[in-house]
């Protein structure tokens, strides 16, 4: 019988179509559009190197410690204007913004303390102050990053040991490590 073999061939090449996406191209932004002005990173800069929230482009600069930062709003059509935030003595290692909020930026360095910034201004120079200082580690943080599912979570690195912050009360929740070598990195679970 040859009559019921053709619909089921047909309704299995049904699931299977050409994505209405494949003869598209990536098209680049306009001159205008263009953000100018900006001085690239420090190559003993280690983690992020730019990052973005639905407000901010943040990226390292060729400062030690300084973040650039750059609105994603332009307010009167003009050029965006490129602001610093100088968060740390030495080199920013990573930065990450908070899911849950655009303006709440979390940095680390060699200084052993991970800072936690509100970015509420743009101009020549942010301010100064973090809004929340955590640590010290015990020694230099590599490594930044806010859970993406729940609110005010941040975890940091630091050489083998990784500790979980709740930033609001600004303290450990958990901290994790790995002896020597031949184990496992966060090998341990520790409540602090």
């Amino acid at each position: 019988g040859g009559g019921g073999g053709g619909s089921g061939a047909r309704r299995r090449m049904k699931r299977f179509r050409a994505s209405k996406f494949r003869l598209a191209e990536a098209r680049p932004a306009r001159k205008e559009a263009w953000i100018r002005g900006i001085r690239g990173s420090s190559p003993a800069a280690s983690g992020n190197h730019i990052k973005t929230s639905r407000r901010w482009i943040v990226f390292n600069t060729d400062s030690a410690g300084v973040l650039g930062m750059v609105p994603l709003e332009c307010q009167d059509g003009d050029k965006r204007p490129v602001s610093e935030l100088r968060c740390h003595s030495g080199v920013v290692a990573d930065f990450d913004f908070s899911p849950f909020d655009d303006q709440l930026l979390a940095t680390c360095s060699a200084e052993e303390v991970v800072k936690v910034w509100r970015l509420l201004d743009s101009g020549p120079d942010v301010s100064s102050s973090p809004k929340v200082a955590l640590g010290p580690e015990g020694s230099q943080v590599g490594m930044v990053l806010f859970h993406p599912t729940a609110d005010g979570i941040l975890a940091s690195g630091a050489q083998k040991a990784v500790k979980v912050w709740d930033v609001e009360h600004q303290q450990p929740l958990t901290g994790m490590s790995g002896a020597g070598a031949g184990e496992r990195p966060c090998r341990k679970c520790v409540r602090v």
